[in-house]
């Protein structure tokens, strides 16, 4: 007799349905996985059979054939352990085989009968939703993240004879709730506040600028200049998270196995602090069976490179490509998943070896040759995907004792929400959404300068040997200015002002 239940695999953040058939035919005891199983699911077998043994029920004594279709597919994971231990027991007519087929299963089995949580549940729960089904049976420490998906039930259980008695009738399970608004209002707390940077003017108005305008920024200072502080803050500026980002950041997070069962939503953006050592596969994601890195996990948020020249080269050119097309693909023998990539990219460094070039309190011992050398690092195409370079000094000492508090980071927020909204409407009807993005046409229609500009920009491509590139960003960032601005028109004091923020291009001269 064969018998089919539903199940769910991951493949980049998304799932797709996997149909777990069970056929059990005379023989000697045998069983065997097929459909591509990974080495996980391979081993299911021993788990299985003693969840259901130690449930209270009868493993068959004859041959057990698994199929998990489609079969051309590569599976992996300990998902599947529920809905091939469901589909074995109905095939021994212990359970009802009708109402299975209106559930999607998934659950881990320990060797007790426990079901444990897994990673991906709220992909598999918008699977469940998408096939038109009742619901989705998970374990109960994942129905939290499931709940989110509204129009299904979610079936939370602990243990393998809760799901038994579920389907025959004879155990009630109430399907999990959550409250999204009240989610939000909980989680949406950030610990740290723009108005504890004592000083750096200069250097808030740039990461205003930047926010604004989606663009990205280059912290150049020497060690203790506060460059991880600002950082830190930059996510407490942008704008609230819509549902439909945070519910993305969360299937992000869910895949990877980050995200904290207690929260089930994520409400804030993330910001992501990556050291100089990482690989690129840590940076952009990848293994044998792709998993997303951190430039995914900083998707709707903050990715910091803390001293970008240390970063080695091949793992810094990873960057362009989801810097310009706001996702990364990953292709290996097995699959190929596709991970969003739209974050803000905050970068800063010392300007020197030594980290004191230009510093008015402590003497650089570096040669011109080490600092060309250490700027050197950072290849041009990625420099020019930088919007802004803005050089952060030491503190002043008056700075630092100065009274009173600077601005709250709400008081920020409110000028590049109103920012964002002249942007929004500007781009009503394009997938633009922020002047950072704007393509060659409209930064022609909407980056028009007059005469003065013309010769500013002139005189700093011949001065500073701007690229193409640069020209444009130069723009972008000078119609952003003019937005906070509340200015229809771009003046020669944006333009001025954005042509300030390539402290990098000046010190290459």
């Amino acid at each position: 007799m064969i018998v089919k239940t539903l199940s769910s695999a991951i493949i980049g953040i998304d799932s797709f349905p996997v149909e777990v058939e069970v056929d059990i035919t005379a023989g000697l005891p045998q069983f065997s996985t097929v459909g591509l199983p990974d080495a996980s699911i391979r081993e299911s077998k021993d788990r299985i059979k003693a969840a259901i043994k130690n449930s209270g029920y009868k493993f068959p004594t004859h041959h057990v054939t698994i199929n998990l279709a489609p079969a051309d597919i590569k599976k992996e994971g300990t998902s599947f352990d529920l809905p091939i231990a469901m589909a074995i027991l109905a095939a021994q007519g212990m359970v009802s085989q009708e109402p299975l087929t209106q559930y999607l299963l998934i659950g881990e089995l320990s060797l007790d009968g426990s079901v444990k949580g897994v990673h991906g549940a709220l992909s598999s729960a918008f699977t469940a939703r998408s096939l038109g089904i009742r619901g989705i049976v998970l374990p109960k420490e994942n129905a939290g993240e499931a709940a989110l998906v509204e129009g299904i039930d979610v079936i939370p259980v602990d243990h393998l004879s809760d799901v038994v008695e579920f389907f025959e009738e004879r155990k009630g399970i109430n399907p999990f709730h959550v409250d999204i608004a009240a989610l939000f209002r909980q989680n949406r707390n950030y610990l740290f506040d723009f108005y504890d940077i004592k000083g750096q003017e200069q250097a808030k108005r740039a990461i205003e600028v930047a926010t604004a305008g989606g663009h990205n920024i280059l912290m150049i200072g020497p060690p203790g200049s506060g460059k991880s502080m600002l950082a830190q803050r930059i996510v407490t500026i942008i704008p609230d998270f819509s549902l439909s980002e945070a519910i993305e950041t969360t299937q992000i997070y869910s895949v990877a196995g980050l995200l904290n069962r207690k929260e089930a939503l994520i409400a804030t953006r993330p910001f992501r602090s990556v050291h100089h050592t990482i690989s690129d596969a840590g940076l952009v994601g990848g293994g044998h069976l792709p998993r997303p890195g951190e430039i995914s996990l900083a998707h709707h948020g903050v990715l910091f490179l803390d001293e970008l020249p240390e970063f080695r080269k091949n793992v810094l050119e990873t960057l362009r490509q989801p810097l310009e097309d706001g996702k990364i693909t990953i292709t290996r023998s097995a699959q190929t998943a596709t991970y969003p990539a739209r974050f803000a990219l905050v970068a800063s460094m010392n300007p020197c070896p030594c980290g004191y070039y230009g510093d008015s309190s402590n003497r650089c011992h570096c040669t011109p040759q080490q600092i060309r050398q250490y700027q050197g690092r950072i290849s041009g195409p990625l420099l020019d995907r930088i919007d802004i370079h803005i050089e952060v000094p030491s503190v002043r000492y008056r700075d630092l004792t100065a009274r009173g508090a600077g601005e709250s980071s709400s008081v920020i927020k409110n000028r590049i929400e109103k920012a964002r909204a002249i942007q929004q409407k500007r781009f009503s009807g394009d997938e633009t959404i922020c002047n950072a993005r704007m393509s060659e046409a409209q930064i022609h229609a909407f980056c028009k300068i007059d005469e003065e500009s013309h010769k500013l920009i002139e005189m700093a491509i011949d001065k500073l040997g701007l690229s193409a590139r640069a020209y444009t960003r130069i723009l972008k960032v000078a119609r952003t200015i003019a937005d906070l601005d509340n200015s229809d028109c771009l003046t020669s004091s944006h333009i001025a002002e954005a042509i300030q923020y390539r402290s990098l291009d000046r010190h290459l001269i």
